[in-house]
């Protein structure tokens, strides 16, 4: 099982998108997985189709351990593909827990009774630093970060790699940053190929080779309630969220990596 947390700090970078469409290609290639939607705006959920404001259980009611994390599973349009919904309860979250021993490591131990189902479990995180987010680098082996191929993307690109580095010696030994997943790519523009090489030159193979491309039928497509390869499967998002997912498969460490 390789659990991932998708994570940038700064918003509009496109991390739901990459979640919903590489979990979604992911599950159509055979692969079981689990997306954990962990940002209280809850667009993950309503991706997928879950009216986010009647909600009966949620990742709330599994942080403040009111439910078994099994509880608030529900199966999604796609064949192998498993949601935990979120909704804007979940911003409470921080402030109940602020003085609890152990918060950090909360996901952990909720999620653990069903971890060995899955092939990939994948972390939809906030765009912030806080205790979500932390729980999931505390849980995840893991880190994809999707960066918005723009000017100044690379000032929060190593921010995040230096906090993900201290959540690996203080909470998670296992962690570390395996992918960097260049998004809202425009090939026509000196821009976007600037900030792409410069990650390659900084980052070098944790980069994906494949880049994510701005394209009108991503945008389109979270008011379908589908994924990009259900609903628009020749549009270059779904080729290119397949490419990704190809090359996340082949990424896959041996049984031996895997073991804890």
């Amino acid at each position: 099982m390789r659990s991932i947390a998708i994570t940038n700090q700064k918003g509009g970078v496109a991390k739901t998108t990459t979640t919903v469409n590489l979990g979604a290609c992911l599950a159509q290639m055979g692969k079981k997985v689990l997306l954990v939607d962990l940002d209280p705006q809850g667009n993950l959920s309503s991706w997928l189709g879950l009216d986010i404001h009647n909600l009966e259980r949620s990742m709330y009611n599994v942080f403040l351990e009111e439910v078994y994390f099994e509880e608030v599973l529900t199966k999604t349009c796609v064949e192998n593909l498993t949601l935990a919904p979120s909704n804007v309860a979940l911003a409470s979250v921080e402030r109940i827990l602020a003085h609890e021993k152990g918060r950090d490591l909360i996901l952990r131990k909720r999620i653990s009774s069903v971890r060995d189902e899955y092939d990939y479990i994948l972390l939809d995180c906030p765009p912030s630093l806080g205790l979500i987010t932390i729980n999931a680098l505390t849980f995840a082996k893991e880190v994809f970060i999707p960066v918005e191929t723009k000017v100044l993307a690379l000032n929060g690109l190593v921010t995040l790699t230096n906090t993900v580095q201290v959540v690996k010696e203080r909470l998670n030994h296992s962690l570390e940053v395996t992918g960097i997943i260049a998004c809202r790519f425009d090939g026509r523009t000196t821009l976007s190929n600037e900030v792409l090489n410069q990650m390659k030159d900084r980052f070098k193979e944790k980069v994906f080779n494949t880049a994510i491309r701005e394209n009108i039928r991503l945008a389109e497509c979270p008011i379908s309630g589908k994924p990009i390869s259900l609903y628009a499967p020749d549009s270059s998002g779904a080729k290119d969220y397949i490419e990704l997912a190809k090359e996340v498969i082949e990424r896959e460490p041996s049984d031996k990596e895997t073991k804890k």
